[in-house]
């Protein structure tokens, strides 16, 4: 079913909050993570700044995540991977919360301890993790625990196409068709397994096709715009709560910056990254709204100053937030 127009400017509004989420955490992780001038023996400082650690993020991805999410509610589990905030926000994760997680600050998502890549937010239901294929199997658990308790909650399961390599995908495509577990995989193909691109890692051309030695449909979604993921994410997420079991979706999408924040993407051929950008998804979602008469100019600039607004907040949060105290990196923890 094609999305209304509530839906479509829901994703577009979602889209625009993720870029420019996103491109403000591009200024500020870089943040002292430079010398001032170039010096022989100085580089890139990556435990520097208010940020430190890697980054990974998603600008160029929105469509996967906006047209996923589109169709769930509070009570169905997201699993993302170690690029994770695309999904997050749209899935509700507080934007406030995540982003003091990112400073390493007490009023995070896990109090400071976890960073980007270990976001977690049970109110939303949202989690991810940095182990590249970790998430399939958690989504599997969340889908038989929905199954078990009788409700017709789904899970998602994002990861990128380099983990559609990894042992713990085939295990969970397996035993999510074994059971008919109302989960949805969904592989992001941006292309880029870090630096290793999917022909030289991957034996198909498509790893929706996989989905048959499981037993499950695979649908391929060749283009990265939201409404098409929309429609194949919709029929499969409906199917799921029918209790026919799970799907494979693989999105072909794009990663207009680094595998992190830093890399120097000696990988990719010469301009690759700004011939992509031409596709942008966002005009794209912003002219289809245009032309339906659900956006005008003056609209999507009040629009623009909210999501500008929200996200203001919430770096002023991270950035203005207490650290734990020393005596904090004792607690929550496991002990043998």
């Amino acid at each position: 079913m094609k999305p209304t127009s509530e839906q479509m400017l829901w994703m577009y509004e979602k889209m625009v909050e993720i870029r420019e989420y996103e491109e403000t955490m591009v200024k500020v992780y870089l943040e002292g993570k430079l010398p001032p001038k170039i010096q022989k023996g100085l580089a890139f400082d990556i435990g520097a700044g208010p940020v430190p650690g890697e980054m990974h993020l998603a600008a160029g991805q929105e469509p996967v995540a906006v047209g996923v999410c589109a169709h769930l509610r509070r009570e169905d589990t997201v699993v993302g991977a170690h690029r994770p905030h695309h999904f997050a926000i749209a899935k509700g994760v507080d934007l406030k919360a995540m982003t003091a997680e990112m400073f390493g600050k007490v009023t995070g998502l896990g109090r400071g301890k976890g960073g980007h890549m270990h976001l977690f937010d049970p109110a939303t239901k949202f989690s991810c993790s940095g182990i590249v294929g970790a998430g399939a199997p958690q989504a599997c658990g969340a889908a038989l625990a929905a199954k078990k308790l009788g409700h017709d909650w789904v899970a998602i399961s994002f990861f990128g196409e380099g983990a559609a390599n990894q042992g713990s995908f085939h295990e969970a495509l397996n035993l999510a068709a074994l059971w008919k577990l109302p989960v949805v995989f969904i592989c992001e193909d941006n292309k880029y397994g870090i630096s290793v691109e999917k022909a030289d890692s991957t034996a198909i051309a498509s790893n929706a096709d996989r989905a048959a030695g499981y037993g499950m449909p695979g649908v391929l979604v060749k283009n990265n715009d939201a409404v098409e993921v929309f429609l194949a994410a919709g029929e499969a997420i409906a199917r799921a709560r029918r209790g026919e079991g799970p799907t494979l979706i693989e999105v072909k999408t794009d990663r207009y910056l680094g595998h992190f924040q830093g890399d120097p993407e000696a990988y990719r051929p010469k301009g690759e990254a700004q011939r992509l950008r031409a596709n942008d998804p966002i005009p794209a979602l912003k002219a289809q709204l245009e032309a339906l008469g659900k956006l005008s100019s003056e609209v999507d600039a009040a629009l623009r100053r909210a999501i500008s607004a929200r996200i203001s907040e919430a770096y002023d949060y991270g950035r203005n937030s207490p650290y734990p105290e020393p005596a904090e990196a004792l607690e929550h923890v496991f002990v043998a």
